[in-house]
């Protein structure tokens, strides 16, 4: 199914002109029709220079997807696509400059008219504000249990991880049972408050932390006995296990919250 559906998504164009661009420069240096109109070269070969500037890029993709979690076929193209396009610009630019700048142009053209699809499904999230926002919604009712994301609108793993957590409200959200986003690019003060680094090199991007009762019982990824911090994979899977939502989920169902009625009063 997971496949599936990422095949789905290559169709919207986005990920079909993306995929386009990455492969520009090799297809047309590979190509014999294609080379030969476009470089004018009777011989279709990568130079060396070509070459080491592909197989950095294919270092630089692989450490880069490792560290945002990517783990499905849409995650590693949505992470590499940057970086794809960038190499291709040098590559076009460092063969002959009239082209760079015709790729520069259709690159950034591209990035305005197909910005990049965002989650549609169905979500049960509250988005809160700041450190006092959330605070409000622990203490306005403590028999309700919170699975809180903390996250960056420009870090890559929070990009990713962003449907996921969606889908994951939609399946277990119950009146007592509920989740929450806040974004420490906008509201630091939830930053310091949790003790959450949001610098761009930041490994605590996203933060997950599931509160009971106002009071923080369980977080992703956690600081070990050591003070060194624990890297976590944010799968659909994991967090599931991690944090033992079949359960919480379970228990909640199981002690709805009961509403006081108000009792008639009998005239005497």
């Amino acid at each position: 199914m997971p496949l599936k559906k990422d095949l789905r998504l290559l169709l919207k164009p986005y990920y079909f002109i993306n995929i386009l661009l990455s492969l520009s420069y090799i297809v047309s240096k590979r190509v014999p029709i294609v080379c030969n109109y476009v470089f004018a070269q009777a011989e279709c070969e990568l130079d060396g220079r070509e070459t080491e500037i592909l197989f950095f890029l294919m270092i630089v993709i692989m450490i880069r997807t490792r560290k945002t979690g990517s783990v499905t076929m849409i995650s590693y193209l949505s992470s590499s696509f940057v970086y794809t396009k960038v190499a291709n610009l040098i590559l076009w630019f460092y063969a002959d400059i009239r082209m760079g700048i015709i790729f520069a142009i259709i690159f950034i053209l591209c990035g305005l008219v197909f910005p990049e699809p965002t989650y549609q499904g169905p979500e049960k999230v509250t988005y809160l504000r700041g450190a006092n926002g959330l605070q409000e919604e622990l203490h306005r009712d403590t028999r309700v249990v919170w699975l809180i994301a903390f996250y960056t609108a420009w870090n890559p793993a929070c990009v990713n991880f962003a449907p996921i957590f969606s889908e994951l409200s939609a399946e277990y959200a119950l009146e007592n049972l509920k989740f929450g986003k806040v974004d420490i690019g906008r509201y630091p003060d939830a930053a310091v408050k949790y003790h959450i680094s949001d610098a761009s090199t930041s490994k605590q991007l996203p933060t997950l932390i599931l509160f009971k009762e106002g009071k923080e019982i369980e977080r992703r990824p956690y600081t070990d006995h050591k003070g060194k911090l624990v890297k976590f994979l944010f799968s659909l899977d994991n967090i599931k296990a991690a944090f033992d939502l079949n359960n919480v989920h379970r228990d909640c169902k199981k002690n709805p919250i009961k509403r006081k009625e108000k009792k008639a009063v009998k005239a005497e």
